[in-house]
């Protein structure tokens, strides 16, 4: 953990959710099995952060962290987001296979709190349909 992943677990209310963010829970059988965020952002480029992404790994390949990304990218097109921005590592594969799954590409050139990003992806939303 770094110090930038502490400020928005200690305070997600204040970090994230005061600021115009939101926070998704997917439930599997009524137990919460995944999370991700929605961060706003402050700049010109991105609308909001897609972050703290994860799905416990008893419920990993049942379509979970699909449902859960769609489910987040609806909720920022709902709310005026156009374009969405991620920071993540390539070591984690899956993840980034989702990403790319989801509509985001490869990008460069935003500034980083966290030494383990390797790799930044940004998805323009404004002209996704809606999921179910």
């Amino acid at each position: 953990m770094e110090e930038a992943d502490y400020k928005s677990l200690k305070d997600p209310e204040g970090y994230i959710l005061k600021k115009g963010g939101h926070i998704l829970v997917a439930l599997y059988h009524d137990k919460p099995v995944g999370v991700c965020a929605l961060i706003k952002m402050d700049n010109d480029r991105y609308d909001f952060e897609l972050a703290r992404m994860a799905v416990s790994p008893f419920a990993q390949g049942k379509n979970i962290g699909w449902l859960l990304g769609q489910a987040a990218l609806d909720w920022a097109s709902k709310n005026g987001g156009k374009r969405i921005y991620l920071e993540s590592n390539t070591l984690l594969k899956p993840a980034i296979n989702l990403y790319h799954k989801l509509g985001f590409q490869k990008t460069v050139g935003h500034a980083t709190p966290y030494e383990r990003c390797n790799i930044q992806m940004a998805c323009d939303i404004s002209k996704r349909e809606m999921t179910e």
